[in-house]
């Protein structure tokens, strides 16, 4: 564990992407969000599994077992979010949680409303699955660049938690000083 302040070793985490889309899975349609989700991660250090795409239904919960299996530090999903007869993403998602994170989805719903109405209806969810941390995504493009948007802000805090790192040190972190420093200021000691 590095002290407060410290420079972090660099920790390369893994990461699966899970696109869920029926006519994906059966060839008939190139996905075309799974790509965009895997590049940025790798442009952020993630070592990234190959792209797992399933139809909706049973084989969603078998990918998220599987990806929570392979000690996945992060689960991203694309797809089946929202209440068609075969949207089963959020509900496979939520039976495996320890931790919800709804604020997450809360969120990436309020945001997405301001381009489209249709975001409110999403059912996707996020949260803790032993130490995975899972998103759901919409299956559109521009649900999918919010989302990514979003757990770009979150995803080191969501990992320094954990880490067992308590809130002062990620913030710390973010700030680029030590602890000390914080306290220092707080206390109206030396500014500079």
């Amino acid at each position: 564990m590095t002290r407060a302040g410290a420079p972090r070793e660099t920790v390369r985490r893994l990461a699966v992407v899970i696109v869920t889309s029926t006519r994906a899975a059966a060839g008939d349609y190139e996905d075309r969000t799974g790509p965009v989700i895997a590049s940025w991660l790798l442009e952020r250090s993630f070592e990234v599994a190959p792209v797992v795409v399933v139809a909706d239904g049973p084989d969603v919960a078998a990918a998220l077992a599987a990806a929570v299996a392979s000690s996945a530090d992060l689960v991203v999903t694309t797809g089946g979010t929202g209440i068609g007869a075969g949207d089963g993403t959020a509900d496979a998602t939520a039976a495996i949680l320890d931790k919800p994170l709804p604020g997450f989805s809360e969120e990436l719903r309020r945001r997405g409303a301001a381009s489209t109405p249709f975001s409110l209806i999403s059912r996707g969810v996020a949260g803790i699955a032993g130490s995975t941390f899972i998103v759901n995504l919409p299956g559109s493009s521009g649900g999918v660049r919010d989302g990514l948007e979003l757990l770009g802000e979150v995803v080191e805090h969501v990992f320094d938690q954990l880490a067992g790192r308590n809130h002062e040190q990620s913030l710390d972190q973010l700030a680029g000083r030590n602890h000390e420093q914080s306290l220092d200021q707080l206390a109206g000691g030396d500014h500079g």
